[in-house]
C-alpha cells in the first residue's frame, strides 16, 4: 500500500457520501457496466437514453437513488467515440468511480480542498464541465476530479476557492451539457496531474494500466463505499 493509499484509508473509518447528503447510503447500489455483463450484450449502451433506461431498471430493482461503480472496469461505453480509440490504442478501462443519479443532484466534497482548475471539456465522450480540487493530507498533495457536471457548476468558481468536507461543490449535468452521457458524476483521484488543467484522462488502454493504476488509485480508499 502506498503512502497516499494509507492516509486515504485512515482518513475515515465510515463511508463518505459524494452526492446529496439527504440520500441515505442504503439507497446506493452497485452497477456493472463492464463488457462482461451479459445484460448489456444486446443493448446499445453508448446511447445515453438506452443507458439511462438500464440504470433506471437497476435503481428500481434495488430501491435505490444512486448506482455506483466502475474502477478499472473494461467497458463498451466508449466504443462509438473516436477520441477513445485509434489504430494503435483502444482506451476502454475506467480510472474513476461513477455515481449515476438524477440530473442536478448535488455533488458533495469528500475532503477539504481548494479549486486547482476547471474547464468545460466539450469533445464528444469527454467530461463536459469539470472541476479539479487540490488536497493536502499528512503533507501529501493529491487531486480529485469531478466530471460531467452542470454548466452552472463552473459559472462562478474561483481558482484557489476553498471547500470543506461536506460542502456542495456542484450539480450533475444533463446529456446536452455532459457530452452525451446519462447523468452521473465521474470521480477520480490523481497523484500527478502532469501539468494538466481542468482535465485529466479518465479512461486508459490496457497497456497503460501499470502507470495509471499507480497515478489514479481506487477512490474507495477514501470513500469506502
Amino acid at each position: 500500500m502506498t503512502s497516499l493509499q494509507t492516509v486515504l484509508k485512515d482518513y475515515s473509518k465510515e463511508p463518505i457520501k459524494i452526492l446529496d447528503n439527504s440520500i441515505p447510503l442504503n439507497e446506493y447500489c452497485p452497477l456493472d457496466l463492464s463488457e462482461s455483463n451479459s445484460a448489456l450484450k444486446h443493448i446499445d449502451i453508448t446511447n445515453h437514453t438506452v443507458c439511462q433506461k438500464y440504470i433506471d431498471d437497476v435503481l428500481r430493482a434495488n430501491n435505490a437513488q444512486v448506482a455506483y461503480g466502475g474502477y478499472l472496469e473494461k467497458r463498451n461505453l466508449y466504443a462509438d467515440k473516436s477520441s477513445f480509440s485509434n489504430e494503435s490504442l483502444k482506451r476502454n478501462i475506467h480510472l474513476g468511480i461513477d455515481f449515476w443519479a438524477k440530473a442536478y443532484t448535488k455533488v458533495v466534497v469528500p475532503i477539504h480542498g481548494k479549486v486547482h482548475s476547471y474547464q468545460n471539456n466539450v469533445t464528444i465522450g469527454d467530461y463536459g464541465p469539470t472541476i479539479i480540487l487540490e488536497h493536502i493530507l499528512k503533507d501529501i498533495v493529491f487531486y480529485t476530479l469531478y466530471g460531467h457536471l452542470s454548466l452552472a457548476s463552473i459559472a462562478n468558481l474561483q481558482i484557489g476557492q476553498e471547500f470543506k468536507a461536506g460542502d456542495t461543490l456542484a450539480t450533475l449535468g444533463t446529456p446536452d451539457s455532459n457530452v452525451n452521457y446519462a447523468p452521473h458524476l465521474h470521480f477520480q483521484i490523481i497523484i500527478d496531474l502532469e501539468d494538466k488543467s481542468g482535465d485529466y484522462q479518465g479512461v486508459a488502454a490496457e497497456n497503460q494500466l501499470d502507470y495509471y493504476t499507480k497515478n489514479c488509485p481506487n477512490p474507495n480508499f477514501l470513500l469506502k463505499m
